[in-house]
């Protein structure tokens, strides 16, 4: 299963932002993460990780520094800001708030049955 090009963007920011709360890193540390999070079903590229990190910049959330690794050649570190940890907050609020109400959808209130049950019991 891919995941769409939609929900990818949608929910670009809040896992940078996320990662970042928990830490420095560089970018390809960052997409190791996010595929590793995800049990490889996000396999992000560096053509969206960057653009995306540079608007975060460019918006305060994060700030970043070359850093030189010794026997290696220097990394870009990002680092989440005060204001970055505000928005990081709102968007956990905003997607709280969409994955409660997909959950009613999908699983109706007091129903612990997934929906693929209810929709093939439906059919049978």
């Amino acid at each position: 299963m891919r995941v769409t090009k939609d929900l990818v963007a949608a929910s670009a920011t809040p896992m940078v932002l996320g990662i970042l709360a928990g830490g420095d890193s560089y970018g390809y540390a960052i997409l190791r993460r996010i595929n590793e999070l995800s049990g490889g079903e996000l396999d992000w590229t560096e053509g969206l990780l960057y653009p995306l990190l540079h608007r975060l910049e460019r918006l305060g959330y994060v700030e970043s520094n070359w850093q030189a690794v010794a026997g290696e050649r220097r990394r870009k570190y990002y680092r989440i800001t005060r204001s970055g940890v505000a928005e990081l907050a709102e968007q956990r609020r905003q997607w709280d708030t969409v994955v409660g109400a997909l959950k009613e959808i999908w699983h109706g209130p007091g129903d612990s049955r997934p929906m693929t049950s209810i929709l093939l019991g439906g059919l049978a």
